[in-house]
């Protein structure tokens, strides 16, 4: 997962509550074969970790913040520290290890 922007996204960017320690959030639309898999990945992720939530936004239903963001394709996954910034940043599915090491630097 690369580096994040440092932007902050709020309750009101997402659409939903932020995790307490750290918050998945993937860009999924419709028919997006990996979108699926990646929410699965996602959920498990945030069930194992005490604090992080995983919320998935609409691509096709928030072009505003897309365009804000840089979304170029599904599934983007960003992770958000606790304060709500952006410190990770992934295309395509992610593997869980690679989830998992990315909220290690969200909470630190």
């Amino acid at each position: 997962m690369g580096a994040g922007t440092g932007e902050a996204l709020t309750t009101a960017d997402l659409g939903a509550e932020p995790g307490e320690r750290a918050t998945l959030v993937q860009f999924s639309t419709a028919f997006c074969q990996p979108c699926r898999a990646t929410r699965r990945i996602l959920d498990e992720v945030a069930d194992m970790v005490e604090g992080v939530a995983h919320v998935e936004v609409d691509a096709e239903s928030r072009l505003d913040l897309v365009r804000r963001l840089g979304i170029t394709g599904t599934p983007t996954v960003l992770v958000l520290d606790a304060s709500g910034r952006i410190v990770r940043r992934a295309s395509g599915m992610p593997r869980k290890a690679d989830v998992i090491a990315a909220i290690g630097a969200a909470v630190l």
